[in-house]
């Protein structure tokens, strides 16, 4: 195949997804049949089916069992701000993923013991198998699956104090940075990494999502000074999110 030439398949792929992107294929109409593509097309059953394989690939279409394949709807992407912590402002798990205030946020939550595997161990500076306590999120806006969360805090730092359980306790429902100054541990700075990858199903399930879709992953780590006092793992639908950053300039 000549250099920059496509094969025939996104070829096709990329006719039929500009027609869904210009409105000639609204969402929910039906996407032309395989039989209507090698026709249309003048290609074969196979690279009509792998053109459809890959609008489904990216979220443009849905199949129906026993209907069809179909325009799916495109989401409005919400923002997720991020922000520095500001002092003074009482922080919630809700608010300390999603700093835009307008947006209205609740959150469940569960909590348990156990050993850190060896890439949360590295990522709070402590031995594998150090003990740690896992807190599992899911975080809705305006009543809407948005975000999960797990987040691991070092029992070396948090065991046996009264902010030992997030959720739980007199500072129950607080962000990390409140609760680690009840114990007189002052989280002066923050590490942020975002990545994508496929969902997995678990959390596409959570979400609402398709499963192998894209998720961004916000990858982030709270310390005092040199010290990791908690990490987390923050996963939401890339389709539906674009995160948004105001940082100071000093």
């Amino acid at each position: 195949m000549p250099f920059g030439e496509q094969p025939a398949y996104l070829r096709v792929a990329g006719d039929l997804r500009q027609k869904i992107v210009d409105g000639l294929l609204p969402p929910h109409s039906r996407l032309p049949s395989q039989a209507r593509i090698r026709e249309e097309y003048g290609v074969s059953d196979t690279v009509a089916l792998e053109a459809r394989k890959v609008l489904m690939a990216e979220g443009l279409v849905e199949g129906r069992s026993g209907s069809g394949t179909y325009v799916r709807e495109q989401p409005v992407p919400r923002r997720i701000a991020r922000a520095g912590h500001q002092s003074g402002i009482c922080s919630t798990p809700f608010r300390q993923e999603q700093t835009d205030e307008r947006v209205k946020g609740t959150w469940e939550s569960s909590s348990r013991q156990e050993g850190a595997s060896t890439a949360v161990a590295a990522r709070l500076r402590i031995p594998a198998g150090g003990r740690v306590m896992r807190t599992r999120y899911l975080f809705r806006a305006e009543g809407e699956p948005a975000m999960l969360s797990t987040s691991w805090e070092p029992l070396e730092v948090t065991g046996r104090t009264p902010v030992m359980l997030p959720e739980e306790g007199p500072l129950a429902g607080r962000g990390v940075v409140e609760r680690m100054a009840a114990i007189d541990v002052v989280v002066d700075n923050v590490i942020e990494e975002i990545g994508a990858r496929p969902g997995l199903a678990e959390e596409a399930m959570a979400l609402g999502g398709v499963p192998g879709h894209a998720v961004l992953v916000i990858s982030r780590t709270y310390f005092a000074g040199r010290c990791p006092v908690e990490t987390a793992d923050v996963v939401t639908l890339a389709d539906r999110h674009r995160v948004s950053y105001h940082l100071p300039v000093r």
